[in-house]
């Protein structure tokens, strides 16, 4: 099989695994999305490695699927490792959009940061009070980086941004079920469709640049040369 029939083959399955878990999880069917969604972010780091993703983007998809897992299992350690492994998923994004320059322009960065960093405080402000005391400074420290992720995908195009908005949009959802928050119908559906977005989103931009957004150099965005 080609190597362009390989990357189909395999955001094929993404998207078939993927709509079958919102499915399950629209339809209340708890063995549906246990049976799918350990399958998700392996084939997405697929599709990344097929297309020629560097090396840290694929350790942030599997570290995703460590999170994903660590999630289904349920308790308060779970959570605490689940939220550990989307943590490092989250610094191994930044290295990647630290190394392709998106905190180049620092005048555009400190005001993408200075935005981001509004965002966080309003929202970890409302959640403070609703959340267990053990629960408080991991989430605080766990937004806070997932944050600066955020801030450094704005700085590598709109997809890029598009991803790490979505990302924190998922997170903030589930943290506001923790806090007991209003939930929005089909809660679950909400965070599973936005966290699905933005892993695919995130993987795009790193395997294949926005065109439109202006580079130093030719060598500037060789995204598809995987980086050790």
């Amino acid at each position: 099989m080609s190597r362009a029939r390989t990357e189909r083959a395999l955001l094929v399955a993404f998207a078939v695994v993927g709509a079958a878990h919102l499915a399950a999880t629209l339809a209340g069917w708890d063995l549906g999305r246990q049976l799918t969604k350990p399958a998700l972010l392996p084939v997405l780091a697929g599709w990344a490695a097929a297309r020629g993703g560097p090396r840290p983007l694929i350790a942030a998809l599997l570290f995703g699927w460590g999170g994903d897992v660590a999630l289904q299992i349920g308790g308060d350690l779970a959570f605490l490792a689940g939220m550990g492994s989307f943590a490092a998923g989250h610094v191994c994004y930044l290295v990647l959009f630290v190394r392709h320059g998106a905190f180049a322009d620092r005048r555009n960065a400190l005001r993408r940061a200075a935005g981001y960093t509004v965002v966080w405080l309003v929202m970890i402000t409302l959640l403070w009070g609703g959340l267990e005391a053990s629960m408080r400074i991991p989430v605080a420290g766990y937004s806070l980086l997932l944050t600066a992720m955020a801030t450094g995908a704005a700085g590598l195009g709109a997809r890029a941004a598009a991803g790490g908005a979505l990302f924190l949009l998922s997170d903030t959802l589930i943290a506001a079920g923790i806090a007991d928050w209003p939930l929005l119908p089909a809660h679950d559906f909400w965070i599973m469709l936005t966290y699905l977005a933005a892993q695919y989103l995130l993987a795009g931009a790193l395997t294949c640049p926005d065109p439109r957004r202006a580079a130093p150099g030719p060598q500037a965005y060789r995204e598809v040369t995987p980086l050790s």
